[in-house]
């Protein structure tokens, strides 16, 4: 069961060659990712959000399984936020696997993005004063970008050494592009960040249904150790809290649509109740967001400027 793992930060060995990197507070930007290994072969279950948080953990990862950097031969990147693969640069050598379509959207929101969000800080308003608080520990100058040399859709069978190791996408849902990486002979699964766990899911792209599939599709496999993108390592009851809260929020976020309120309303006013204890709970506004579009089937997407200033009207709220 997860109680195993203690959630702290560091390598976590699952056994049987598997392993998981963990970095709370599981919030914005501090991502788990994970290796599989079988004797010389090696695959990297995503890296970090800049190069020395990914560079720290490579080192721990060479010091327990005697596999260094410049021989990890693949990396499989679950999505395209950046917190999941802007340390590709750390091994130059590796293959690097993801979806067709997270391969597009990471192409879309480079390092030096970001990095010009930060530096912009209050010249942008409160999106830019809680955008760079948020991010305040990342170097998003220290970013040597690889992108993905191989992509797919749907699922691809890979071997690692002689174990079998499924990619299955599973987006659009947090993203457009979301895959599971899934090790049936050790009964384990890497979700990236279709799990948040104790922490609030951030639905960039939807559809909600969607996610909530993902969801059950993790549950009916036949694993007891779920690396979540965020949080502690989880079991089946943690994925379907999580499968609850999109449901729950859907339900509210469409009574508030129907009822005619504008997003910003809607995220003020909906009551997290049980689920108001979850870090980050200010990304209720990107939810319902994502939510109204879906609802209206327009696919007018918000500008993330814009989304960020929301989140930060909202965390004012829920903190006063």
């Amino acid at each position: 069961m997860a109680a195993r793992w203690e959630f702290t930060r560091g390598l976590k060995d699952i056994g049987n060659g598997l392993y998981a990197w963990l970095q709370p507070d599981g919030g914005w930007g501090w991502s788990n990712a994970g290796l599989i290994r079988d004797g010389e072969a090696s695959l990297l279950v995503d890296t970090l959000f800049d190069m020395r948080l990914t560079r720290d953990m490579l080192r721990a990862m060479e010091d327990a399984s005697g596999i260094p950097a410049a021989k990890i031969a693949t990396i499989v990147n679950t999505h395209a936020n950046g917190d999941h693969c802007h340390g590709n640069g750390c091994c130059p050598q590796a293959e690097i696997i993801a979806s067709e379509a997270s391969a597009r959207e990471m192409a879309e929101v480079p390092a030096a993005t970001l990095a010009m969000f930060k530096a912009a800080g209050a010249k942008l308003g409160p999106a830019g004063v809680y955008f760079a608080d948020i991010f305040a520990p990342f170097d998003f100058d220290d970013v040597d970008e690889r992108l993905p040399t191989r992509t797919f859709s749907g699922t691809l069978d890979l071997k690692v050494g002689d174990k079998a190791v499924q990619l299955i996408e599973v987006g659009p849902a947090h993203t457009g592009g979301d895959v599971l990486v899934h090790v049936p002979g050790d009964r384990t699964v890497f979700t990236g960040d279709v799990l948040f766990i104790d922490g609030t899911p951030l639905m960039w792209a939807g559809p909600v249904r969607n996610w909530i599939v993902a969801c059950e599709k993790i549950t009916a496999m036949d694993v007891d150790v779920i690396v979540p993108g965020h949080g502690p390592i989880t079991d089946k009851a943690g994925v379907r809290r999580v499968a609850d809260y999109l449901a729950f929020v859907d339900r509210e976020a469409r009574a508030r649509f129907e009822a005619g309120l504008p997003v910003r309303d809607a995220a003020l006013d909906i009551a997290l109740g049980d689920f108001a204890s979850w870090g980050d709970a200010e990304r209720i506004a990107v939810n319902v967001d994502s939510l109204y579009r879906e609802y209206r089937g327009d696919g007018k997407v918000t500008p993330v400027i814009e989304l960020f200033a929301l989140m930060a009207e909202v965390r004012d709220a829920q903190r006063g």
